[in-house]
């Protein structure tokens, strides 16, 4: 790992469990181990790195969710793609998703419209799935907007507490909840073995980390 990837990595670790205003500079600098004028040649401003790792993660989310769903077929088929992604996504790079879940309104307003515009582009593909499934008759429910945003807050939760020490597996998770998901929506369908581990290959691909199927 460079010196660019260590103060990354040192910020996405500290934003996650202090909080952009609790981590100050010489934590960053010692988390990275280098010197305080030495980190800001790799960093810019405190904002700068946070806007960074918030737009990264949300085009990344974006990137991947386009892939999965793009060649899926009917809306129930997108949404248990998309469902599946989230979960593995947040499952596999915890410390960025509670970042850009919690920090937001640390933001300056420029820097906040821009983030918000990247998060508001991915729910609005969750919408748009949602509305096309309710109007094919294959979902049921008289607050899309309500039910969309529980699914989020659902499975965004993975990432506080999921462990791949635990019991499940990582796709079994994954399946698990695109079903929950199906059901909150008056669908009952199966989700297949193929399906999540086709978003296990791009959530790999994407985030350019391994994700093995045991994880």
């Amino acid at each position: 790992m460079n010196s660019a990837e260590r103060v990354r990595a040192a910020a996405v670790e500290l934003f996650a469990t202090k909080g952009f205003h609790g981590t100050g500079i010489r934590d960053l600098a010692q988390r990275a181990e280098l010197s305080s004028a030495t980190l800001y040649h790799y960093m810019g401003t405190k904002e700068d790195l946070l806007v960074e790792i918030m737009t990264t993660a949300l085009q990344r989310l974006l990137d991947a969710a386009e892939q999965v769903t793009t060649d899926a077929g009917d809306p129930v088929a997108r949404l248990r793609a998309l469902v599946a992604l989230h979960v593995l996504a947040h499952a596999v790079s915890p410390g960025e998703t509670r970042v850009v879940d919690n920090e937001v309104d640390a933001l300056s307003a420029a820097a906040r419209g821009r983030v918000v515009a990247l998060r508001d582009e991915y729910e609005q593909l969750w919408a748009r799935i949602i509305e096309d499934g309710v109007g094919r008759g294959a979902f049921h429910t008289e607050r899309p907007a309500v039910t969309r945003r529980a699914l989020l807050e659902m499975c965004s939760g993975v990432a506080r507490w999921y462990s791949p020490r635990g019991p499940l597996r990582l796709e079994e998770l994954a399946t698990h909840y695109a079903e929950l998901a199906l059901r909150a929506l008056g669908n009952p369908a199966a989700v297949g073995p193929d399906e999540v581990r086709r978003c296990r290959e791009v959530v790999a691909r994407v985030w350019d980390i391994p994700v093995r199927a045991g994880n």
